[in-house]
């Protein structure tokens, strides 16, 4: 039973429809990867470049007047400050000296506000200027004053978004 096609008549005339014209697949260079149809990127294990640069501020790091507030940080909220696994700022503790975490003694890590910044410190060096861990550790022992010419930075980088929204804004 073919069915037809039921229009209706408002004074216009309707478009004639033509046949439809076949189109013919052109083969593509490009083969498929298997791997893409068969499973899905994973979002487990270590980012790429690319993610990273992706997201130029991944941090989620408070100001200090709001930093300074509470006395200690659990290892959970640290790890979701920086975006990375709490597996990655227990090993961080372990190699670099500067971190000093309060245990208790169930054995759960709590940061102070000071180590928050130290870690934004070495966040900074190996995710952001791309050293190795070997490389921060020589960078950290050679320049006492890191912190600071890291925060200097960090200010100036401010500054710099805020006069480039207030030309934006004229």
């Amino acid at each position: 039973m073919a069915l037809s096609q039921i229009s209706f008549d408002f004074g216009e005339e309707a478009p004639k429809k033509e046949a439809p014209e076949e189109t013919v697949k052109k083969p593509s260079s490009k083969k498929p990867d298997i791997r893409e149809q068969i499973k899905p990127k994973s979002t487990r294990g270590r980012k790429s470049i690319k993610d990273y640069n992706a997201v130029p501020d991944a941090i989620s790091v408070p100001e200090d007047e709001i930093l300074f507030q509470k006395q200690y940080y659990s290892i959970g909220d640290v790890s979701a400050m920086f975006k990375e696994n709490n597996s990655l700022i227990r090993y961080w503790e372990n190699e670099f000296d500067i971190l000093k975490p309060k245990k208790n003694k169930k054995g759960d890590r709590y940061f102070r506000p000071e180590d928050v910044k130290n870690l934004k410190v070495i966040y900074h060096l190996l995710r952001e200027r791309k050293y190795t861990i070997e490389g921060a550790k020589e960078f950290l022992k050679n320049n006492k004053a890191a912190g600071e010419k890291h925060e200097m930075i960090e200010s100036l980088e401010k500054i710099k978004s805020f006069l480039l929204e207030l030309k934006s804004n004229l």
